[in-house]
């Protein structure tokens, strides 16, 4: 099967999948002028559905739409999106901060990962998922990792990282927290699989806001990182601002 196949069954599923969780994708565009990341939050709970995304510069974190709901900040309060020197840092958690200081540090987006464990947040247990497009790396496009449970269980704990040396024009990998909707919910499983990535940064957070279950989409970023400057910009859309 061609690659251009591959992509167009694996949109066809996401957009099948009624609760993928959290998700990050990471590639370049067609026209391979642009590194991409998207990063969505879905939610069942009230707790979980009551965020927004908000930039601040290409900085980008969770905060509660309405502070007057606000249950237990631990694990959904973050920043998901941060940037030091050249590397762009994208995950689903706090872990967007572990990676950020290790790579100010002079470490690595391993060491950093290699020091945290999925979330405590039985009986899902639910994975890290987290990205790095780091231009001054020389030998790595991009990155993915995921840190999770074995069959749900706190006792066991899997490490896989995924390093793309060469990004393919128009492609993305996406990975996600969830392999389906579940009690507990099952994890993701296998390899990132490929994914569409287009041109313009606002049919990008189109095409995967659209494609999202719209039950339980929540928020969604898309991040073009220029590939020759690494100068970045950001778009978000937020469910509730478009109530």
């Amino acid at each position: 099967m061609d690659i251009d196949a591959v992509v167009k069954a694996n949109m066809q599923a996401l957009g099948e999948n009624v609760y993928p969780g959290r998700g990050i994708v990471i590639g370049l565009s067609p026209d391979a002028r642009h590194y991409a990341q998207v990063y969505w939050i879905m939610g069942r709970s009230e707790n979980s559905r009551n965020r927004i995304f908000v930039a601040e510069g290409d900085l980008v974190r969770t905060a509660p739409y309405d502070e007057s709901k606000v249950e237990d900040p631990s694990l959904i309060i973050y920043n998901c999106v941060r940037s030091v020197g050249r590397a762009h840092v994208v995950s689903n958690g706090d872990q967007t901060d572990t990676i950020f200081d290790a790579v100010q540090g002079g470490g690595t987006f391993e060491d950093a990962l290699f020091s945290r464990t999925f979330e405590p947040d039985g009986p899902n247990y639910t994975a890290r998922i987290s990205g790095i497009v780091d231009q001054d790396d020389g030998v790595h496009a991009y990155k993915l990792a995921i840190v999770k449970s074995i069959g749900n269980s706190p006792e066991y704990c899997v490490r896989h990282f995924f390093n793309y040396e060469t990004a393919i024009p128009g492609v993305g990998h996406c990975v996600s927290t969830y392999a389906a909707d579940g009690s507990p919910l099952p994890c993701f499983e296998g390899e990132p699989y490929a994914v569409e990535l287009l041109d313009d940064i606002d049919a990008v957070a189109q095409l995967y806001w659209n494609t999202l279950n719209e039950d339980n989409r929540i928020s969604l970023l898309v991040k073009f990182i220029d590939a020759r400057t690494s100068v970045a910009e950001v778009r978000i859309i937020n469910k509730h601002s478009a109530e």
